[in-house]
């Protein structure tokens, strides 16, 4: 095909899990002519979802990228996860993608998780559509869905289309600006006469259009006030541009599933959604001339294109999906990474059908593809014509927000976790794996949930690692909180040479984690045997006398001891120095500390009590608040014991609009009633 950047559109498909996105990808594919029948997500036979883990689950994890071609026009669609656990992968869909379609319902209502997924295309200045799924149902609500979409973004919905209803099902539609209706049928719509009883909701949502068009463009708006209409082609016109403004949200409907309204939307996209050269800024900074620059997207300049997901097929290896802002990528062709420093030969490139990825010599300025086998390249990294040295601003990842703790199933499988886990980072940027010092445990951090045991099933099906997942255990810590003096003495006969060892220590509250001091006068204790001591003491640290767990904030002062000349060993006074830890912080009043974390929330306006009230139930205190732009920023304390889970609670509060970030910030006391429930468990 002779494709140039104005007859591509690059288009993602979002929504809630359970809309219907990858089904409304699998019916645009068919009708496209790119597959010879639908696939079911039952059958496991979609196109979009084709790992085995989305096969198993039934809904999407990752997101998929196919084309097919509508009347001379390249449609690049990228199907995205509807769940809020895979958000790092809608980012990155949305970072190649020009514009999106939103799929919904017929519920009568908006569901969970739109509202967040609108937001950021409207923030992104990613022009939307939005596809009334569902129309088939028996229970179908089309006009309480619009009045639900218009109550949350009222002065933008511009629904182009009237469903035609029969006993409560979509049959056909009715193109307003056109002036046409159209019937369903198996070999796609076919024209048909305007309902009489439609004539009148047709006309007025002509008008609308019409009004909607001259208010995004100053010229039609003047022949607007003079004429008090517009023609069709203006019409198109003026919403072409809302739409590509963000003002602007077409709305269509249709049943996914029984491949009705697809072929309108797709007459649609064509239409109304922007072309690739129509993008809006896509700045980056020229290291070269100091300066950031807006990159056009001009088919004969020279090269750019940035990497916006990386992948490790099977049989081609690793994959790297890459959005072509400027130039022509060709086999062949030695590029620059301005991230790594380092050129790379291209080899093969792909265009990508879901797990099919078919080989091209070329792919020009605006498209999606692929290449594989690059040495150095990963996901964010810009790749330029050798002698410029560009670099397009990166992806922003969202922050891992829920912890568990991973356990081997096969004891010694340590190593092959972190090995496992950290090839599998190359593909994910929104987890992260470590040993966490103070507990000893192994810590897969992420989105929620179901993303930690998504993670833990592809390392069993990639790597032959089994493992579990738990709550990890709260770093703990105990200290004193009064002066106390203890005696510890070691002595034992049994033939031979004994063992002795005689000291006296002092234990002191203090703000470091341990200090040590020599008080000891007249060589009660000799001097060799001192540091034993404090050996001695900084091994029994590691375990408290309240619940086992590590000890802060002792001040050690060893003061008087007795020894024997020949039985006395560093041994020996090692052993009494740790009778004297224990019977000293025994009587030191010693206390649980909990780590208490300092957390930023996000959150929409209505949802603000419910989160701050919620927040003191968790032992918490609220610092601050103020607005940022819609949202008010929540500025909190509070344990770390409370808030372990709050990436789902929170979820669940807000809808899916809230987001929250945490940092640690100190340690404090555990309430007396709570540190009992601690220490008895």
């Amino acid at each position: 095909m002779n494709i140039t950047a104005k007859n591509i559109r690059n288009i993602a498909v979002i929504g809630h899990s359970g809309e219907g996105k990858t089904t409304l990808s699998e019916a645009m594919l068919y009708n496209g002519g790119a597959t010879d029948r639908m696939g079911k997500i039952p059958d496991g036979t979609t196109v979009m979802d084709y790992d085995d883990l989305e096969k198993s689950k039934q809904f999407s994890i990752y997101a998929s990228v196919a084309y097919l071609v509508w009347k001379g026009v390249k449609i690049n669609l990228i199907d995205l996860p509807g769940f809020y656990d895979f958000e790092g992968e809608r980012h990155e869909g949305l970072a190649a993608c020009g514009a999106a379609i939103l799929v919904i319902g017929a519920n009568g209502v908006l569901p969970i998780g739109s509202e967040s997924v609108v937001d950021y295309c409207l923030r992104l200045g990613k022009p939307l559509v939005i596809f009334i799924n569902g129309m088939d149902k028996a229970n179908a609500d089309y006009p309480g869905t619009i009045r639900a979409l218009k109550e949350k973004y009222a002065g933008k919905l511009a629904p182009i289309q009237i469903p035609v209803m029969n006993d409560g099902k979509m049959t056909g539609y009715i193109n307003a600006i056109q002036e046409k209706a159209y019937k369903f049928s198996s070999t796609g719509p076919v024209e048909t006469p305007v309902p009489e009883n439609l004539v009148a909701s047709m006309e007025e949502m002509q008008s609308s259009l019409m009004e909607t068009a001259a208010e995004n463009d100053d010229v039609l708006l003047d022949k607007y006030f003079s004429d008090g209409k517009l023609t069709k082609d203006e019409t198109v016109h003026g919403i072409r541009k809302g739409i590509a403004a963000g003002s602007v949200i077409p709305v269509m409907a249709g049943s996914a599933l029984q491949n009705k309204g697809v072929i309108n939307l797709l007459d649609e996209i064509v239409r109304y959604m922007p072309t690739a050269n129509e993008r809006k800024n896509s700045f980056a900074t020229d290291f070269a001339a100091d300066e950031v620059i807006n990159v056009t997207c001009e088919e004969d300049g020279p090269f750019a294109a940035q990497v916006f997901k990386t992948v490790y097929d099977p049989y081609t290896g690793k994959l790297n999906y890459i959005k072509i802002f400027r130039g022509c990528l060709k086999t062949g062709m030695t590029l620059y990474n301005a991230n790594k420093g380092k050129e790379e030969r291209i080899g093969q490139i792909f265009a990508l059908r879901g797990k099919k990825a078919e080989l091209v010599t070329e792919l020009t300025a605006g498209d999606i593809g692929a290449v594989n086998k690059l040495s150095y390249t990963d996901t964010n990294d810009t790749l330029c014509a050798v002698g410029t040295d560009i670099q397009f601003d990166p992806i922003n990842f969202p922050r891992p927000a829920l912890s568990l703790a991973v356990n081997a199933v096969v004891k010694g499988d340590e190593e092959k976790i972190f090995s496992g886990f950290s090839k599998m980072r190359e593909e994910d940027y929104t987890f992260s794996i470590e040993k966490r010092a103070d507990t000893g445990e192994i810590i897969l951090s992420g989105q929620g949930e179901i993303h930690l045991e998504v993670l833990a099933k592809k390392l069993k099906a990639r790597y032959g690692v089994d493992v579990t997942l738990s709550e990890p255990l709260i770093p703990y810590r105990e200290t004193i909180r009064k002066t106390a003096v203890a005696e510890g003495k070691h002595k034992k006969q049994s033939g031979g040479h004994g063992q002795y060892g005689h000291c006296k220590v002092r234990f002191e509250p203090c703000a470091e984690e341990f200090e040590f001091a020599d008080e000891v006068v007249g060589g009660a204790v000799p001097k060799q045997y001192i540091p034993a001591v404090e050996r001695g003491l900084r091994e029994c640290m590691s375990r408290g006398v309240l619940a086992g767990y590590p000890v802060t904030g002792v001040r050690a002062v060893l003061f008087d001891g007795s020894y024997h000349e020949v039985d006395s060993s560093e041994m020996a006074f090692k052993a009494a120095a740790a009778i004297a830890f224990r019977e000293g912080l025994k009587a030191a009043d010693p206390v649980l500390l909990e780590p208490v974390l300092k957390i930023k929330i996000s959150v929409p306006g209505e949802y603000l009590g419910a989160v701050m009230g919620d927040i003191s139930k968790r032992r918490g205190r609220i610092s601050e608040s103020a607005a940022e732009g819609e949202n008010t920023i929540v500025v909190a304390e509070a344990p770390l014991s409370e808030v372990a889970k709050y990436a789902t609670d929170l979820r669940s509060m807000t809808r899916g609009q809230g987001k929250f970030s945490t940092e640690f910030l100190r340690y404090e006391e555990v309430p007396p009633q709570i540190a009992e429930k601690i220490i008895k468990n």
